[in-house]
C-alpha cells in the first residue's frame, strides 16, 4: 500500500490567498484532496499539483475523510456548512481553518454534532509567506482525540498547538491580531515620528533592530512601509474585521481594552479606500492623521 493510501482523504473549501498555498502543501506532503471555491476558476489550478478540482460542493466533500474550510468570515463559514450538512457522515472531522468569533466557532461545532462529526478551529498567522513555506502557527480548538488525528496534516502546513477546546482557538488568534495590529499601528508612528523629527527612518529601523524592539513586524512591514510597498499580503479588510471581533470577545468577556479600541479604529478609517492593500498600510492612516503638517514617510510612490 502507498504513503498516499494511507493518508485521509482531504476535502479543501475555500481556495483563496491563503487556501491555495495551504492546499498546495497538503498536496505536496501526499494528501489525497478534493478542491472547491465558490469561483470555480479559482482552484483550477490546482489540479496542475495533483488536486480533484470538483464544481459542486457536496462531490468535494461526499467520502472524505477530512473537511478543511477556508473562508472569508464567520457567516461565510456557517453559509458553507449548512450546505454541506447532507453529505457529511458520521465520524467526518471538520477543521475550519479561518478566522471567526470564538461564538461562531461554537454555532459551527453544535450543528455538526447533530450529525455526530467532530469539529475543530484552528485559526492561523503567518500570512501568505507562511502559508506558502509551511510555516503557519495554528492554534487548533478541539479535543485531545480530534487533534490528534489533525496534527500529521496540520504540520505540513506549520506549527500546530493545542490551545483549548472548540472556539479557543478562534481566542488564540484574536490575542495574535491584537498584538500584530498594535504592533503595525505602532511602527507606522515610531517611522512618521523619525521623518517628523528629522531622522533618518531607515536608519532609526536598523538602530533599533536586535534591542527590544526587535519583531517580525519590525523587519517586515517596517521595510515594507520604507519602500510604500502596500501590495496586499495581510490585508487591511482581515484586520478590521479581526479587530471587530476582538472588541466582541472582550465585550463579552466584560473586558475593556483601550488601545486595542483606538487600533481598530484606525483599521476601519482605511477600509473604504484601501481595504485589499497590506496592513501595513496603517502607515497611511496615521499619514492622514497628520496631513495638516505634510509629513510623509519617504519619497517613494505608494504600490498597490
Amino acid at each position: 500500500m502507498s504513503d498516499i493510501a494511507k493518508k485521509p482523504e482531504i476535502a479543501f473549501i475555500g481556495i483563496g490567498l491563503m487556501g491555495f498555498p495551504m492546499a498546495t502543501r497538503l498536496l505536496q506532503a501526499g494528501y489525497p484532496l478534493r478542491a472547491w471555491n465558490r469561483t470555480h476558476e479559482k482552484a483550477l489550478p490546482l489540479a496542475e499539483a495533483g488536486a480533484q478540482v470538483e464544481k459542486t460542493l457536496g462531490k468535494a466533500v461526499k467520502g472524505a475523510d477530512i473537511v478543511i474550510t477556508m473562508l472569508e468570515a464567520g457567516p461565510v463559514v456557517k453559509d458553507v456548512v449548512k450546505a454541506m450538512l447532507p453529505f457529511l457522515s458520521a465520524g467526518m472531522l471538520v477543521i475550519d481553518m479561518s478566522s471567526t468569533k470564538q461564538s461562531e466557532a461554537v454555532e459551527v461545532s453544535q450543528m455538526l454534532s447533530e450529525k455526530q462529526v467532530v469539529f475543530m478551529d484552528a485559526p492561523v498567522s503567518g500570512g501568505v509567506v507562511g502559508a506558502s513555506a509551511g510555516t503557519l502557527a495554528i492554534m487548533a480548538g478541539g479535543s485531545q482525540e480530534a487533534f490528534k488525528r489533525a496534527e500529521p496534516l496540520f504540520k505540513a502546513m506549520g506549527r500546530p498547538t493545542l490551545v483549548g477546546p472548540v472556539g479557543s482557538g478562534q481566542i488564540a488568534k484574536l490575542c495574535n491580531q491584537l498584538i500584530v495590529g498594535g504592533t503595525v499601528a505602532i511602527v507606522a508612528e515610531a517611522m512618521l515620528l523619525a521623518q517628523a523629527g528629522g531622522a533618518d527612518p531607515a536608519a532609526m529601523r536598523q538602530a533599533i533592530r536586535g534591542g527590544f524592539a526587535e519583531s517580525r513586524i519590525l523587519e517586515l512591514h517596517g521595510q515594507r512601509m520604507l519602500d510604500r510597498d502596500f501590495k496586499p499580503g495581510g490585508q487591511i479588510k482581515s484586520q478590521a474585521k479581526d479587530h471587530a471581533n476582538i472588541m466582541a470577545a472582550a465585550a463579552d468577556a466584560g473586558l475593556q481594552i483601550p488601545l486595542t479600541a483606538m487600533v481598530a479604529e484606525l483599521f476601519n478609517s482605511l477600509l473604504e479606500d484601501y481595504a485589499t492593500a497590506d496592513q501595513a498600510a496603517a502607515l497611511l492612516a496615521v499619514e492622514k492623521i497628520n496631513k495638516d503638517k505634510g509629513i510623509r514617510l519617504g519619497t517613494a510612490e505608494d504600490r498597490f
